[in-house]
Formats: C-alpha cells, structure tokens, sequence
C-alpha cells in the first residue's frame, strides 16, 4: 500500500476536549501536516467514575461498552453518538480518513451492551487492574468481536487501530479482518506488535495492512539519539524486514511512549529532526504523528515524559502553532509526503558507499535517494551535535536506478537535523 501519514489525538486533549471541537480551522492545521488520517484515540465509552478506574476520567482501554461514545466528549451527553457521527462526517469533508480504536484483548469489570456482553475471564493481564481479559475459548466471542467491528464500519469509518494484538490469537483476525474486508475492502487495519518475530504471522496470518514497527524503527532511532547508538541500525533494519518494509508503521512518538522532547527521550524537539526525517521519509512504510509533537510537546509536567491518558490533561497544539519554530520545521520535512518520490517512489540507501573521505560517518550520518519520475530527491541526516560538511557521493548503481549521474552532491547539515535536496 501507498505510504499514509496517520494523526493520532485524544479528542479530550483537544481544545475543551469534545466532538465540537473539530472544526475547518483543526482539519485546515492537520491536512498543513501532510496528513491524510486521523486516528482518533479513546472515542469508545470506557470506565469512568468507578473504584477500580484509573484517573479521572479513566484509561480510554478499559472499554465499559463497545457501542457507545463516551458522554464526556459530547455537548449533549443524549446525542452523543449523533454528535460523533457529525465529526465523522466533517472529518471526511475535509479530505481526511477517519480510524478508531478496536480493543481486542480485554474490557471493562464492569462492561455492559445490549447484545449479550463478552465471554471473559474475571483475571486481567499485567496490571491492567481496570480491566479483564476476553476469553477466544468461548465460541461466541469471535462473532461478538465481528460484530463490534461491522458495527463501526457501518457508521463509514475507515479503519482501525488494533490494540495489543500479541495477546488475541492471530487466527482471530485472519477470519475477521477477512470477513470485514469482503464488505468493506477499503477498509483499513494498524495492529500494534512489539515483537519483531511476530511482523510476518500478523502480516500473513492476520491480514494486518499496517504494523507498528516498535521493535524496529522506533527502538533503532530512540537508540542513536538518547545512547549514541550507530545510524548503522537504520539500514540493518530495513534489510531485516525485506518485503514487510512497506507495511510498517514508523513513529517517534504516540500514547504509550515518552514525548520526543521529554527529558527522557531527546530533551527537545529540535534534537530530533534527524530522527523525524529517517522515519518519515526512508522507503515505504507508513508514518505518525502523535499530537503535540509537532509544537514540541515535553510532558514537563509529568515524572515519566509521557502525556498522562488517564486524566484530563490538555495538550496545547493550536495555541502553540502561532511563531512556533518546531512546527514549521515539522511542516517542512512532513510536506515531503505528498511528493510522489517519497509517497511511493524508489528508494537507494547511499551510507555504503560514503566514507569518512567525504565527510561522512556512518555512525551519525544517514543518506539516502528518493526517486520517481522528475522527482529525484538526496535526504541527508545528522545525528551528532556538531555541524556538519560533506560530500555525498552518489555511485553509478544508484544513479542509474534513479535516472540521474554519478555525482557528488556537496551538503551541510545544523546538529540533530537533516537536509533534503531536490536533485
């Protein structure tokens, strides 16, 4: 599939935190983003104002009813479900696609709907003391699982973002991604997976069209930047996946992860432009941007880095985009998406063929060819502290696979940042 770029938001992280919140003026300062999805994060009523909840309003994984909103997020609690589909609605308008949240692994103590609950076990996994884990042994949880499914596709939603799929067995989504996808072929599905030994079963078995690739790409960058760790492992990791790379999910950043700019992490957000260009524009695969890190989100407030989801934090991204230079620099690199060379075109590692000669240093430099057509582009990125000159040098294998000469292509870079030259 095509590269897509995915936001992924809280709604009550957004604005005074309600469906009415998304207006022209919201969709406008996405789609400026280079996005063209929207996950909207913990729209599906889960627990709140119970003992055994976590937080105020609570853990939007805790799912108390699978076909219901939650009534915070809506003006008017009654028509909250109307209010909802309204913001699908607007979502599309504005040229946008729309994913929520399927949450297949557990539920609620205290979960309720009106088509026969879920068979689970009265146990939970790790310490999601707020939840319960679904029980797959009981026949009737595979329909009663496709059914929430349907339910949602029905309303016109575009796809789902599959929580903690390593705990379901794979054979479930093989039957029920391909049972939705005979109704809804467009439809898409985003499985979050952290172990690399289990890409291709979820891929091959589990008809995944998207996979976090956590155990990869995220992990690789988080390595270079906060441990100084070799840019080599950005190359060693597309090599492994091979034919998977363009079905990955790359992000910096999204709701269980510390903030890119936290103290734990980069430290700020200008020391990882580098890592930004690596993930979203390298090959194939798929990107996201998580709320906030574009303004350069810190979770200062916080003792881990992470934007807390089990309170009602609030996340200011369109009062901070005003003379922020972070987003314009994150507008910069992410409005290379939309060019066809980085949407689906060729792709030519160059760090094999560039030396220290040159100036470059395979252990804190990357480089690498994007090509389609007229377009032909050279990204270059620098993950020291110092700035950087060098000579690119592009061999005949490359030039020729892109339709250019071999050349050198002369690049200076600011710390933590990347370059990309329109050749």
């Amino acid at each position: 599939m095509k590269k897509i770029c995915i936001y992924q938001v809280l709604p009550r992280f957004w604005g005074k935190g309600k469906f009415s919140d998304w207006k022209s003026e919201s969709f406008e300062y996405v789609k400026s983003l280079g996005i063209d999805h929207i996950w909207f994060t913990g729209v599906i009523r889960h627990a709140s104002g119970q003992s055994f909840v976590k937080g105020d309003p609570g853990c939007p994984y805790s799912i108390s009813d699978y076909y219901d909103v939650n009534p915070y997020l809506a003006e008017n609690e009654d028509e909250r479900m109307r209010e909802f589909d309204g913001l699908l609605k607007r979502t599309h308008k504005a040229g946008l696609k729309v994913l929520i949240d399927f949450v297949p692994n557990h539920i609620a103590c205290n979960y309720a709907d009106e088509h026969g609950g879920i068979p689970h076990f009265d146990y939970c996994d790790y310490d999601w003391t707020d939840t319960l884990k679904i029980d797959y042994s009981n026949p009737r949880t595979r329909e009663a699982m496709l059914s929430i499914l349907r339910f949602w596709a029905r309303r016109g939603f575009d796809g789902f973002r599959c929580d903690m799929v390593e705990l379901v067995p794979v054979e479930f989504f093989g039957w029920a991604v391909s049972e939705l996808k005979k109704e809804y072929p467009e439809l898409t599905f985003v499985a979050e997976v952290y172990e690399k030994g289990n890409y291709s079963r979820y891929l091959n078995e589990g008809h995944f069209d998207l996979l976090y690739d956590k155990s990869g790409i995220y992990d690789t960058l988080r390595g270079i930047v906060c441990n100084g760790e070799s840019a080599e492992g950005i190359t060693r990791n597309w090599q492994w996946l091979g034919e998977m790379q363009p079905r990955m999910l790359n992000f910096l950043e999204n709701h269980d992860e510390q903030r890119l700019a936290s103290r734990f992490f980069a430290g700020s957000a200008e020391k990882g432009y580098a890592a930004l260009a690596a993930a979203a524009l390298f090959n194939d695969a798929s990107f996201m941007l998580y709320a906030g890190q574009e303004t350069g989100e810190d979770a200062s407030g916080t003792d881990n880095g992470r934007t807390s989801i089990f309170n009602r934090t609030k996340v200011e991204v369109m009062e901070k985009r005003r003379g922020n230079k972070v987003l314009k620099r994150y507008r910069e690199i992410l409005s290379l998406l939309s060019n066809p060379a980085f949407k689906d075109g060729g792709n030519w590692d160059l760090c094999y063929c560039n030396t220290p000669e040159n100036g470059f240093d395979v252990r804190r430099h990357f480089a690498f060819l994007r090509f389609k057509g007229d377009e032909k582009w050279l990204t270059v990125c620098n993950f020291s502290g110092d700035r950087c000159k060098m000579d690119i040098n592009i061999p005949e294998e490359a030039a020729v696979a892109g339709g250019l000469h071999p050349c050198r292509v002369p690049v200076e870079i600011s710390p933590f940042d990347a370059v990309t030259l329109r050749l």
